[in-house]
Parts: C-alpha cells; sequence; structure tokens
C-alpha cells in the first residue's frame, strides 16, 4: 500500500429518504425526493456530483432511468449508471465510490434508488394503461420521467453481477421465487435446532417481533408498529403460510413506495462544502457470494460468504466484532438475519439488536433498495451515537453478499476495501455437482425442503433439495400422484426419497 492521503478519506456526507401512502406516484419520484432531500443538506456538491448511481428498479423505467433522474435532478454527472438486480446493491455502490476515492479516481457521487410497488399495484387495479404516460413521462418508459420533450437517451452503462439467479433445474423443480427458495435455507436450520415447522415459527416470532419494535420508531416505517410473537407467528386469514415455515408477516413486503439516497465523497470535498462536521467515515467494506445457485451449496443452512465479508471487513477496519455498537443485518426472511447473524458470530438477542430500520417484512421492503435505507438510517445514528455500525446486504437468494462498516472518525488506516480472493475461491471450489436427470429411480436424503401454499391456504407443492448417494445433489418437485397435502407442517430434511426422472420428481420412501 502507497501512503495514506487524509483528503482522499471517503465518508457519507448527507443522506435523504422518502415514503408515500396517498398519492399515485412512479419510482424516479420517490428516488428524486430522497436524492433531493440529500442534495439540500450539502449544496455547495450539487455541481461536483461526478457520478450518479441509481439501483436497480423493479418496475419498469425504460433503458436510462439514471439519465432522466440526473436531468431531472439538474446534475451533469460523468456517469450515470444503473445496477443489476440485487439487494447487495447499495452497499456494493458505497464500497465502489469509498475505492475510487481513496484511490483519487472520484470526489463525489450520488447513490440512489426508489420504489413504487403500492402505486403500480393501485394503478393497475384502477385498469391504467400501461401505454399512457404523463405529460413529462420519457420515451420509452412508463414509470419515471424526464423533464420537457427530450430526445431519446441512449441506454444507461449497467454496473453489477448479471448472472441469473436460478439454475434451470431449480426452477423445473418449482423454485422460482424467493419465497420459494427462503423457506429451504429456514428448514435446515429449524432441523438443525430440532424443531418442527411450527415450532420453528413460533422461535422466529420472538425473533422478528423485536424487529416491529424498531419498525414502530422509525419515521420512514412502513409499518410503523410494534407487534408481538404470537401476531407474527399464529397463522389465520390475515398471516396465512406462504411456503413452510413462513407466515404471511415473516417475508419482506414489497407494496410500498420508498426512496432512498447517500452522497459519499472525499473528507476534502466535505471540507470545501463547509460542512465537514457532518462527515460519518466509511471505515472498510468486503463484497463475496456464495456457491451461485442455491442447489448447489454444500450446506443451505450457512453462509460462508456473509463470514468471509464479515471477517474480511472487521480485519480490514483493524476492530472485531465487539467493537461494533449497531447493525442492520439483510432481512428479506427470517433465515437472512440468523445466517447473517451466525456467520458474524452474533447471538439472535444480541442487546445491541440486529436492525436500526426494522426490517423488509416491517420497515418495508422496496425491491433491490432496501438496504440504502439501512445505510441512510445508520449513518443518522452513528452522528447521534459516535459509536460503529456495520451494515449488510445481499442478493438474489442469499447468493451476492456486501458488507460495509461506517464510524464518526477518519480510520488510522484509511478506507479499506478487504481482500477475500482466497476465501472466494474456496466458497467456488465447494460447489456440489447438480444432476439434472436420472435415468433409474435413486434414493437420496433430503437437504432442505418446504411446501408452498395458495392464497386460499392449500398446499401447492413441495419443492426440495436433497443429496444422491454419489454425492451430487438434486433439486425435485413432488411426483405425480404425490398429494402435496400430506406434507403439510413437515420438514422432509433428514429423510429419505425416492428421485428419478427428467425432470426429477420425487416421492415419499
Amino acid at each position: 500500500m502507497g501512503s495514506i492521503d487524509p483528503e482522499r478519506t471517503p465518508v457519507v456526507l448527507a443522506t435523504g429518504q422518502s415514503i408515500e401512502r396517498d398519492e399515485m406516484l412512479r419510482a424516479l419520484d420517490l428516488a428524486e425526493r430522497a436524492a433531493e432531500s440529500a442534495l439540500s443538506q450539502v449544496p455547495a456538491l450539487r455541481d461536483r456530483i461526478q457520478r450518479l448511481s441509481l439501483v436497480n428498479i423493479l418496475s419498469r423505467v425504460g433503458p436510462a432511468p439514471a439519465s432522466l433522474l440526473r436531468r431531472r435532478l439538474g446534475l451533469a454527472p460523468e456517469r450515470a449508471e444503473v445496477t443489476t438486480i440485487g439487494g447487495n446493491s447499495p452497499q456494493t455502490l458505497v464500497n465502489k465510490a469509498a475505492s475510487a476515492i481513496a484511490a483519487g479516481k472520484l470526489q463525489a457521487t450520488l447513490i440512489v434508488g426508489g420504489e413504487a410497488q403500492r402505486s403500480s399495484k393501485l394503478r393497475r387495479s384502477q385498469k391504467h394503461d400501461p401505454s399512457t404516460q404523463d405529460a413529462s413521462a420519457s420515451p420509452g418508459s412508463s414509470d419515471g420521467g424526464s423533464l420537457g420533450d427530450s430526445p431519446e437517451l441512449p441506454p444507461d452503462p449497467i454496473t453489477g453481477d448479471d448472472r441469473p439467479g436460478m439454475s434451470t433445474a431449480e426452477m423445473n423443480a418449482g423454485l422460482i421465487a424467493p419465497v420459494h427458495i427462503y423457506p429451504l435455507f429456514e428448514s435446515v436450520l429449524a432441523a438443525r435446532a430440532g424443531r418442527t415447522f411450527a415450532e420453528q415459527r413460533r422461535f422466529l416470532g420472538e425473533l422478528m417481533a423485536r424487529f416491529t419494535e424498531v419498525a414502530a420508531k422509525h419515521p420512514f416505517a412502513w409499518f410503523p408498529e410494534s407487534a408481538t410473537p404470537a401476531e407474527l407467528s399464529d397463522t389465520g386469514p390475515d398471516n396465512r403460510l406462504v411456503a413452510e415455515p413462513y407466515p404471511k408477516r415473516m417475508c419482506a413486503f414489497l407494496n410500498v413506495d420508498q426512496g432512498a439516497a447517500v452522497i459519499v465523497c472525499s473528507l476534502a470535498a466535505a471540507r470545501d462544502a463547509g460542512v465537514e462536521d457532518q462527515a460519518v467515515f466509511c471505515l472498510s467494506g468486503a463484497d463475496t457470494t456464495d456457491v451461485w445457485f442455491p442447489a448447489q451449496r454444500p450446506d443451505p443452512g450457512t453462509s460462508p460468504a456473509i463470514a468471509a465479508a464479515g471477517a474480511g471487513a472487521l480485519g480490514a477496519a483493524g476492530i472485531d466484532i465487539d467493537d461494533i455498537a449497531a447493525f442492520d443485518l439483510y432481512s428479506c426472511f427470517p433465515c437472512a438475519v440468523e445466517l447473517g447473524a451466525n456467520a458474524l458470530g452474533i447471538a439472535l438477542d444480541d442487546p445491541r439488536g440486529l436492525t436500526v430500520t426494522g426490517g423488509l417484512p416491517y420497515f418495508g421492503g422496496p425491491g433491490n433498495n432496501y438496504t440504502l435505507h439501512a445505510i441512510a438510517t445508520m449513518v443518522d445514528q452513528i452522528r447521534d451515537s459516535g459509536q460503529l455500525g456495520l451494515v449488510t446486504g445481499l442478493g438474489w437468494y442469499a447468493t451476492k453478499h456486501s458488507v460495509g462498516i461506517y464510524g464518526p472518525s477518519a480510520p488510522d488506516s484509511g478506507w479499506r476495501q478487504a481482500d477475500t480472493d482466497q476465501a472466494q475461491a474456496e466458497i467456488d471450489a465447494s460447489e456440489v455437482e447438480l444432476a439434472e436427470g436420472l435415468d433409474a429411480e435413486q434414493d437420496a436424503l433430503v437437504v432442505a425442503s418446504t411446501v408452498i401454499y395458495g392464497p386460499d391456504g392449500t398446499a401447492t407443492g413441495a419443492p426440495l433439495v436433497a443429496r444422491l448417494r454419489d454425492g451430487r445433489h438434486v433439486a425435485a418437485a413432488l411426483a405425480p400422484g404425490e398429494e402435496a397435502a400430506q406434507l403439510a407442517g413437515r420438514n422432509l430434511v433428514g429423510e429419505s426419497v425416492r428421485v428419478s426422472g427428467t425432470p426429477p420428481k420425487y416421492r415419499l420412501a
């Protein structure tokens, strides 16, 4: 390493968050509101933003949403980019910006995102014609908007890993959406603890009730109300089972209108802007991935990648986990919290708490942008507490991971992006071969399982991952003639099944 230039120390200088419960908006409206909130805190930096990074938006926004947002904000960055899919993206963007600032390649950047799924759903329910655009909407965009009648913009450059999240074999088994896959991880954790699905649900009620208490106090939370463990774990018409063991109130809530933004810049830029006292320092970061496809992970009840990223970030900052005063662990489903806590070596009932927002089921799950809300909230909290904070983000199916550590003062060793190359190589090498089809019926030991339910409470499927005698894994759906209803409430982890066919199907042994 060369000498450290303190003027190049990366800091988060301003944050902004937005929420809308009444008016129908579009995703870029929420992003614009949050960005304006952040920019208003540092007006001297408005003309010095060199990069605008927009977190991937789930709604249709056309090919150039970052460029549209740049125009709406009146900014002139050298680069306006969008990310790939992944809840890790906000923290990865901060890590990327911090490294560029420390290297002297960047002075100031705006990282921003927004989702308007509530408005989109309302618009669809009113039979809104998606081809009809507002007067301010850009050509080719049904969610966003530009200022005036501008020529169509070229597509924004994309940053991030854009590999698909699922393999064909997994999709053939019915493992298509997050709500089908994360419960598989939970089944492993439940079996390891010796709990049935019902017992695990009650255990998780205790965990997630603490999250609701945090959401109840957050000004931008979608559900600013606390809930009892029983209210979260007991199933009924208002809290139906979605996929064992998860009921509705333990799943990320996407039907929100929320936006968030942060401005990351050099300490020199903060001083020039006369707002150095607002700075919260980026100490270190790390980015890793678990074995890419969930069915190929040797142990879907652990996350070696979070462990590697956490250890790497802590080591790079020269601290240990006991030095951290506040955490925000990604929380799309309870297992994400459990995997993160286990990997970092902290207890689920750690008195420091595991969230500063309330988590995706209660604060809200604005698509890929939740972690930017966590970072903004953590930065605001550090300004008040003067203590260290750690944020995790994950993308796809607990696949892509990013960790960031923040503090009230400059790190002695300067910003450091952890070197996780060796750990990543070891993770990649642990990948288990996945059998996409079998010529003859074989015995297999169930590694992970769930039961999926429809809106009417009927069991509609029971996909699983199992290990064949030769060590390969197989992702399989229930065979024709076998009833998913007979598996209701049953965790098959550790049991034997008979698997056959292409794509594979299973029956109980």
